[in-house]
Order: structure tokens, then sequence, then C-alpha cells
């Protein structure tokens, strides 16, 4: 057998015969981009702490790789399909490897956020061709039980990414969870050539480059809207990205809708089953990364848990994610896909529930039960909808299936963390305020207004009143009369309580709002489980989608041809 891989998978006798490895570099592939933002969440301290980023500098350092992300995805899709979906995963690999190695080089707040919209660009080729060259190397007949591993790495790389970026961080500084990236990224690249059969499509038209600048747009103004407004203000620039994105959208559909080829064929949200698992797929991952969000915080903040341990604590969710991974293989040829996806979804929602419970007592313990629940509920939920939004595309546009997938992916996770960060910054900011007031602590002009920014700002104000009184303990040591001694010793003491009583208000502060932001993202998943079961059809109607069905034989069956 040759050592690079070129013979298309329409050109074989049979199914492939290495395609399980060929999926094995595809999920590699997958979990890196994906681990990328969750190992961020717990470096976040260090990097802060290193190159004196403002939380605005700290926001984008995490959203600057969300925007190129999202909004290329559906046009480089395209291209992937066009031209060489494998091509571009590896040309996305080397981008994404590039812009790593990059960021753990620089300095400024600045470098890191271009480097992180570079590893964004990789990101975007990479997703959506993870999934064209996985629905492109598998029989149809497995492509279902190949999407259940693709989805379980999904959720894997979650809970990995703390765990892995933990584990560096022992040791090493911040940078290292940038250069993790980079022998991955290469075993990938050596996979792909060995492992992934060539393929684009057999017949594809001239590429709707209006319609893909469009989306860019459109995507672009509205990602960045969800980051600018709930985290910095509903100023110009986010009143300004509202207006593009809401333009946008409409000149996309209107464009779309009179093309004889479109990038993607807007019609097909009118089909109940694409239509619900694209919102599906929002919902959930809004629940998901809005709890990823604040549950990483908790762990940290208020148990005091390092990133290590704190990546440690979150493996249940991982083992919970393969368990209904399997379990939604078995049961949704047997009840359909609308039972698996609402049960998932509801037991989502359950799991946000048990998170409304939480307070300044708890412990790890009661997180366990919720993280397993929700980890349960995205194996269950997930696999069908990725499964029927790439069914829903015929074989020559599995990239733009791939794109819409994970767009919906990306917006509902960005959406998670502006509407549920947003309310738990509020929630937390005003639960500090009482507290602080409840417990009588008198704190320097301006402190309390510092400490309400964020639960790590909050501790370190109370360890800086800690400080100073542990300064004052040692002038009182040092003092030159008894009066003197015991006076500074008096404020010493009033200062050590302040910072007890300070932080203290700032645990129970965190806790309660994180128990309302909880039930926000609770009542929000519900209904959003409702709708999705109304729109999904009964198993008896759950038959193979239009365009997959429709799709003619040559189309179908020059999938993965060279030309």
């Amino acid at each position: 057998m040759a050592l690079l891989m070129k013979q298309p998978v329409d050109e074989m006798k049979g199914p492939y015969a290495r395609r399980w490895w060929a999926l094995g570099v595809l999920c590699l592939s997958l979990l890196i981009i994906v681990m990328a933002n969750t190992a961020l969440t717990v470096a976040a301290p260090d990097m802060t702490k290193d190159l004196g980023l403002s939380s605005s500098d700290l926001q984008w350092v995490i959203d600057g790789y969300t925007v190129p992300y999202a909004a290329l995805m559906l046009l480089l899709g395209a291209i992937g399909d066009k031209y060489s979906r494998r091509g571009a995963l590896v040309l996305g690999l080397v981008v994404f490897g590039a812009g790593s190695v990059a960021g753990s080089l620089v300095d400024s707040s600045g470098g890191v956020i271009a480097s992180r919209a570079v590893m964004g660009l990789g990101a975007a080729m990479i997703m959506p061709a993870t999934l064209s060259l996985l629905a492109a190397t598998f029989p149809r007949a497995e492509r279902a039980k190949a999407i259940v591993l693709w989805t379980a790495t999904a959720g894997l790389a979650i809970a990995a990414g703390p765990l892995v970026a933990g584990a560096l961080l022992e040791d090493h500084g911040w940078s290292s969870t940038f250069l993790i990236n980079v022998p991955v990224a290469v075993l990938a690249i050596a996979g792909a050539f060995v492992l992934i059969p060539p393929s684009k499509a057999g017949h594809h038209d001239r590429i709707d480059y209006v319609g893909g600048l469009l989306s860019v747009i459109w995507t672009g103004a509205l990602v960045y809207m969800i980051i600018q407004g709930p985290h910095f203000g509903w100023d110009a620039k986010a009143i300004s990205a509202a207006v593009v994105a809401g333009v946008g959208l409409l000149a996309f559909v209107a464009w779309e809708l009179r093309h004889p080829h479109p990038i993607l064929n807007v019609r097909r949200f009118l089909d109940r089953r694409f239509a619900g698992s694209n919102l599906a797929v929002a919902l959930f991952f809004l629940a998901v990364f809005g709890a990823f969000y604040y549950l990483t915080q908790h762990l940290q903040f208020v148990l005091g848990y390092n990133p290590l341990e704190t990546g440690v604590r979150m493996l249940p969710l991982a083992g919970a994610v393969f368990v209904g991974s399997a379990l939604t293989g078995f049961l949704t040829p047997r009840i359909g896909m609308k039972i698996t996806v609402s049960a998932g979804m509801v037991a989502g929602t359950v799991a946000l529930a048990l998170l409304t419970q939480v307070d300044v007592s708890s412990s790890y313990g009661d997180f366990v039960a919720p993280l397993i629940v929700l980890g349960l509920a995205i194996g269950l939920a997930l696999s069908p909808c990725t499964d029927a939004i790439m069914g829903a595309f015929p074989e020559s546009e599995l990239g733009v299936g791939g794109a819409v997938n994970d767009t919906s992916l990306e917006l509902g996770g960005s959406l998670g963390i502006a509407i549920l960060g947003s309310v738990l910054a509020s929630s937390y900011s005003s639960k500090l305020a009482d507290a602080a007031s409840a417990s009588g602590t008198k704190l320097p002009d301006g402190t309390l207004e510092t400490a309400q920014d964020s639960v790590g700002a909050g501790y370190a104000v109370a360890q800086g009143i800690g400080d100073k009184a542990h300064a004052v303990a040692e002038k009182a040591a040092h003092a030159g009369s008894k009066e003197q001694a015991a006076q500074l010793k008096g404020q010493a003491e009033q200062l050590a309580q302040g910072a007890g009583k300070m932080a203290d208000a700032v645990s129970s502060a965190f806790s309660d709002a994180v128990a309302h932001t909880s039930l926000v993202g609770a009542v929000i998943l519900g209904v959003g489980t409702v709708l999705v079961a109304v729109l999904l059809p009964r198993k008896g109607r759950d038959a193979e989608p239009e365009a997959d069905a429709q799709a003619p034989e040559p189309v179908a069956a020059g999938a993965g041809r060279q030309k």
C-alpha cells in the first residue's frame, strides 16, 4: 500500500478499508480546535497576570478566535467542496499551527488577539472539512456511527481542554497551552496524507462568492454584536454591528433565493427536520458553553482548585458524553431522532435546573450529578442532529453541510457565553453589593466597584485588604511604643476581618449568581426543547432528507473524484 493516500473512495471496489483510522485523524483535528477555546478558560488567569490584560483585552483574547471562525466557515466549506476537502483540512491545520506558534511567542494583548484570530481562520477551514471528509469517506449506512464518535470527541474536548491546560500550567507558562497544538497539528497533517482519501465534489458549479461574502459579513457582524453588546455595553459599535448583521442577513437571504446555484439553499430551513436540528444544536451549545463558562470559574475561584484539579473534576462530563453517544447510536434507529433529541434536551434542562441549588456551602460533590447529566444530554442530542443536517445536503455540498452544522454550534456557544455571561456578571455585581452592605464591611472608595467587575477581581480585592492587614501588623511589631503598637494591631485586626468578610461576600455572591444564571439557562433550554420537539418530525416521517434522497446518482458517485 502506498505511503500517501491518492485513491478517492468512489474508485474503490468496496468500502475504504482504513476508514476508521481516517476518522481518528478527523477527530484529532476536531479535538485541538475545540480545546483551543476550553483550555483558555484555565490559562486566562496566568495570561492576565503575565500580560497585564484588562477585562476587555481578555474578552477579545477569547473571542478573537470566535469571530473569524464563525464568519468564514460557510465560504471556506464551499471552497473545500469545489477544490479539495483534504486540502482544506491540511491548509487549516498549517494555519492553525502557525497561529499557535505565534501566540506562544508574543508578549502583548494585541499580539495574542491577532494570533488567536489566525487560529480562528485555520479552525474555519478544519471544522467543516472534518465533517465533509467523514461523510465522503464512510458509506451512508455507517455514517451515523462515525458521527457519533465525532460528536463524542467534541464533548471530550470540552472537558479535556482544562485538564490538558491545567497539567501544562503545573510546570510551564500559559504559552505552553498554545504550543501543545503544534505537535498534534503535525501528526494530523501526516495522518491526513496517509489515511484520508482525497475528496472533492464530482460536479460543482461556480462558487457563489457574492453569497459567500454576504455570509461572512452578516455572521461576523452578528458574532461581534453578541460579544460587544453584553460585555462592553450597547454603544455605537454594538448597535452598528447589529444593523450590519440584520441588513446583511436580509441581503444574503434575498440573494440566495434568486441565485441559480446559491452557496446555501436557504429553502432547506423550511424542512422541519433540518430546521429543528439546527435549532437544537444552537440551543444546546448555548447552554453547554454558558454553563462551562461559569462552572470553571466556580471550581477555580470559589472552591479553590488549581487548573489541573479543575480539569480533573470536569472529567465526569467527558465520560458521560461517551455513554450518551453510545446510547444514541443504539436508540435513534429504533425510536427516531425526535424522541432521542428531545430526551437529550430535557436532560440538559434538568442539569441546569440542578445547578440552581448551588450556594456558598456547595462542595464539588454537588456538581457531579449536573455534570454527568449534562454529558449524557450532549451525547444523546447532538449526534442525530449532526447526522440529520449532513444528510440534508447532496454529496457535492458536504463541506457546506458541515459549515452549517458548525456555524449553528458556534453561534449557540457565542450566545451562551454572551447571554449567560452577562446574566452572571450583573447578578454577581448586584449580589456582591448587597452582601458587602449586609456584612458592614467598610471599603475604600472604588474598591467595591473593582470587586464587582468579576469574581477574580473580588478575591483580588479581598487579598489586597489582607495584604494591607499583614503590612500593618508588621508595623505594629516594630512600633516605638506600646500605645502605637496597640493602635496598629487593632487596625490590622479590623483589616483582617474586613478581608475575610469580603472573601465571604464574593463567594456568596458568585454562588448565588451561578444559581440564578443556571435558572435563566434552564428556562431558555426548556423553551427551546418544546420548540425543537414541535419542529422535528415523528419517526414515521423520519425519512432521508429530500436533498440527499434526490441527489442525482452521478453527483453522489463522484463525491470523491479528483479532476
